[in-house]
């Protein structure tokens, strides 16, 4: 009973912090870990085989986690197999932008449309659900907001729509594959699904909702787009994409590295690769053609975050370690009185309003171990709360500017630019667009699967 209330009482003060800001996260998410260490492990549970399950560093030796030739998935604690695909992706994405790769494909891809404000509008969604697939929403909406700025002020346009239309398709492409989303990576690693699995799923999911909200902030914004939609535009006054490439040989390089991960990702259920395995193959191979650059970037990788996951999983491990997640999925199954479709709903909409306002990544991480047990008290299958899980956390995301790391990253860069996205109109575009695709996600899963 002690362990329990100090696992909860340390996870509540670790949301609370987070959601607050007043310590950085990485900060917070270790103190609680190393409180969860001492006071639940140590002084409620006196259990050293807690604490060696939780940091769980046996499961780097083990041959699953590099290679898999079953279905599988992490055990509880640290999940290490996400720790070592993100610090993998995050070196590759530094060494892209680097030598100008993101740069570059935006501004050709303007080019093609030949500058017009509304093809911009549009092909910059579709380019940011597709880059948002593959690499994490943060860089996509990094260089996608930075360049949409620099037309906006050559072409004499207001960037906000645009941005806002970018954060929010950033959100859905991240849904659509395992690697888009750091809730997914998690949900992937933890319950064993493969790429293709979630583009097969939650891919169709996200398909079927962009078919919605393209129109949607089509009419959202099209009086303010159209004002310079129609304006002719000197194409010699406009910079060059080649001039974006800082480093021709590099980028090359990048763009075959870059290349081989997707297929890498695509194909791991076929060859066996866990995306631990790819990670670090991503990794050693973009430091090696780096060459001296290699520590540049080693330099620029988020290790502020890594550290964060690994303290949350230590705190979520305290959850699970003293049963606290078993009572939550029971609770859960007592509402719906074990009735599938009500517990899609519960999940789905509980994941994006709850995602709206705090931090996806550690709601994600608890709902694991929850749709787990709930999938054995009810003979529920696994796979379909997994989806219903996903869709919520990475959609809900999206309604505020602070439920989502893409949303904080966007707003600030654009406010430093001058152009200050407030909550009122933030919210007022988004959250109808949230609402309907959290709707479209739901009503897909009941089609679907039940």
């Amino acid at each position: 009973m002690l362990a329990q209330i100090f696992a909860v009482v340390i996870f509540v003060a670790m949301f609370i912090f987070i959601v607050t800001e007043i310590v950085e996260r990485h900060v917070v998410s270790l103190i609680c870990a190393a409180l969860t260490m001492i006071l639940v492990f140590g002084v409620g549970m006196g259990s050293m085989e807690a604490v060696i399950e939780t940091i769980n560093i046996q499961s780097i030796f083990r041959t699953e986690f590099w290679y898999m030739t079953g279905e599988g998935g992490a055990g509880s604690g640290i999940n290490w197999e996400t720790i070592a695909f993100i610090f993998g992706m995050m070196v590759m994405v530094e060494g892209m932008a680097r030598v100008g790769f993101f740069r570059w494909l935006c501004m050709l891809i303007a080019k093609l449309v030949k500058y017009k404000v509304i093809s911009i509008f549009i092909t910059f969604m579709v380019l940011s659900t597709i880059l948002a697939m593959f690499i994490d929403s943060i860089t996509v909406i990094l260089f996608l907001v930075a360049v949409t700025i620099e037309l906006a002020q050559l072409l004499k346009f207001n960037p906000i729509p645009m941005i806002l239309a970018e954060i929010f398709c950033a959100n859905l492409g991240g849904s659509a594959t395992m690697c888009g989303d750091p809730p997914n990576i998690i949900i992937g690693t933890s319950l064993g699904y493969s790429f293709g699995e979630f583009l097969g799923n939650t891919g169709v999911i996200a398909g079927v909702a962009f078919l919605a909200v393209v129109p949607y902030f089509y009419f959202a914004f099209r009086k303010e787009l159209l004002v310079n939609g129609s304006e002719a535009v000197d194409y010699r006054s406009m910079p060059s994409p080649a001039s974006a490439i800082q480093d021709k040989k590099g980028f090359i390089i990048s763009s075959v590295i870059f290349i081989c991960t997707v297929i890498l990702l695509v194909t791991h259920a076929q060859t066996g690769l866990t995306v631990s395995s790819i990670g670090v193959l991503v990794a050693i191979g973009t430091l090696v053609t780096a060459g001296k650059s290699a520590f540049v970037l080693l330099k620029k990788v988020d290790y502020k975050t890594l550290l964060f996951f690994v303290g949350l999983f230590v705190v979520i491990g305290g959850l699970e370690q003293t049963g606290i997640l078993e009572m939550m999925a029971g609770f859960i199954g007592h509402i719906s009185g074990g009735n599938i479709m009500v517990m899609i709903a519960i999940i789905i909409w509980l994941s994006a309003i709850a995602s709206g306002f705090v931090d996806n990544i550690p709601f994600a991480t608890t709902m694991i171990p929850i749709i787990k047990s709930l999938s054995v008290a009810y003979g529920v299958d696994l796979s379909v709360l997994a989806w219903t899980l996903a869709m919520g956390t990475d959609i809900g995301g999206s309604a505020t500017p602070i439920g989502a790391s893409a949303n904080v990253v966007g707003v600030a860069t654009a406010s430093r630019e001058g152009y200050i996205i407030r909550w009122g109109l933030y919210c007022r575009k988004m959250v109808p667009a949230t609402l309907m695709v959290v709707l479209i996600s739901m009503l897909v899963i009941y089609v679907r699967y039940l």
